[in-house]
Order: C-alpha cells, then sequence, then structure tokens
C-alpha cells in the first residue's frame, strides 16, 4: 500500500468528515470547525491528508505560533490502523512544527485510548498532567509535551 501525503484542503472534507465521525462519534469537529482550521493555513496552521489510490485513509492538524505547536488532531480509518499511516501523519507535523521553529509540541489524548498514547510515547512525548472530564462524553485527556531539538 503506498500513502501519499498532502496538504488538506476544502475538497478533502467529506472524506476527512466521515473519518472523523467514525473515529469520534461523541466529540466529532463540525465541517464549520474543520473549515475554519483550514482558514488559517499556512499562517497558524498545518494539515494533511493520507490517500492511497482508494481514496482519503487519515488526516492531522497542527497548530503553531511561536516556539509552542499543538497537535490537533489525527485520524485514521479503521481499517487502515497499526499501519504506520499514523506514524507517518505525526512525523509530519512533528517535522512542519520543527520548520516553523517552534520548540515544544503539546497534545491532549483520550484517556482511554492506549494505542494512540503508546504511539506518542514512541514518538518522545512525556505525560504532563490530567484534564478530567474533557471530551464531551466525560472521558478524560492526558496531556503531552515533546520537546524539539533544533541544530
Amino acid at each position: 500500500m503506498t500513502v501519499t501525503l498532502r496538504t488538506m484542503t476544502e475538497d478533502d472534507l467529506s472524506a476527512v468528515l466521515k473519518i472523523e465521525r467514525d473515529t469520534f462519534p461523541a466529540d466529532a469537529w463540525s465541517e464549520g470547525m474543520l473549515r475554519d482550521e483550514l482558514a488559517g493555513q499556512p499562517g497558524t496552521r498545518h494539515y494533511v491528508v493520507a490517500e492511497t489510490g482508494e481514496g482519503i485513509i487519515g488526516y492531522a492538524g497542527l497548530f503553531a505560533a511561536g516556539d509552542q505547536a499543538d497537535v490537533q488532531t489525527i485520524a485514521v480509518a479503521a481499517d487502515r490502523r497499526r499501519t504506520g499511516v499514523g506514524g507517518a501523519l505525526l512525523t509530519e507535523l512533528l517535522a512542519e512544527a520543527g520548520r516553523r521553529g517552534a520548540r515544544s509540541v503539546f497534545l491532549e489524548v483520550r484517556a482511554d485510548n492506549p494505542a494512540a498514547q503508546a504511539m506518542y510515547e514512541r514518538f518522545g512525548f512525556v505525560r504532563l498532567g490530567l484534564r478530567r472530564r474533557y471530551y464531551q462524553d466525560g472521558t478524560d485527556a492526558i496531556t503531552m509535551r515533546k520537546d524539539l531539538i533544533h541544530e
């Protein structure tokens, strides 16, 4: 399976929203929220999609300003998880954060998503704390940070 990453556009919203709603049924972002995020490109936002010949199979977004960046979202279609797509998307977000001069990258991850937590830890993120009842369904969020090294 060949996966290509490219900048997300408004033309991708239909496919992205399907993955968004399947992945985050309790607190999916709306089309308007995603449009607002895309409107911030390339200023403070960087959104990418992962696609194969069959279409979009994942997406991710970054907010970056000053020396800090935040992973806004990462999602991969259920039938394509654990194939390296999430890691490829995260690698791109971290590279973009570095290109923009960020020294640290932050994120929140659902406390009930050990697979995502493990991926972030493999990439060098460390746990900072817990945000109780952060998600709309009452699930806690684990906050994490990765410090970037600039040469």
